[in-house]
């Protein structure tokens, strides 16, 4: 399972002209589920996102989780992060998700985020989405959790 999260000062999603989620400071996550992760990738996946240091401490050095700052968190689903981009100049989905099994691990990710962070916005699986956000430094960090064989 893929996690790409950018620190942000303000974050939102709009679908059809409404607004599905938005964030103050925290972080935006671009959430993508490959072929083989289960509920087990996702837990783990969001244990190291909800722990990883990239707020800035007293001194200035990345020493602080968004749980630690109390950060929103806007989780946004994004299958093409698992894009086999290494041949021709179209990339290949193949290692992505089915969209069943990505949706339902998106939906699982979401609640299991809601049961251990207090400010928790979504995107929509599927939907036409125009993401907005301010990255904050600009920082961001890509997290992968791979299904163990």
């Amino acid at each position: 399972m893929i996690g790409l999260l950018q620190r942000v000062t303000s974050a939102q999603v709009v679908v059809d002209g409404a607004t599905t989620g938005a964030i103050d400071g925290g972080l935006m996550v671009l959430v993508c589920a490959e072929k083989g992760d289960t509920e087990k990738e996702a837990d783990q996946l969001l244990a190291k996102l909800l722990s990883y240091r990239v707020f800035s401490d007293d001194a200035g050095k990345m020493n602080k989780s968004v749980t630690d700052v109390a950060g929103g968190l806007l989780l946004v689903p994004q299958f093409t992060l698992a894009a086999d981009t290494n041949s021709g100049t179209r990339p290949s989905f193949s290692p992505a998700a089915a969209p069943a099994d990505g949706k339902r691990l998106f939906e699982y990710f979401v609640a299991q985020a809601r049961s251990k962070h207090p400010v928790v916005g979504t995107g929509v699986f599927g939907a036409d989405m125009k993401v907005s956000l301010t990255n904050d430094g600009p920082v961001t960090f890509w997290l992968q959790v791979n299904p163990k064989t």
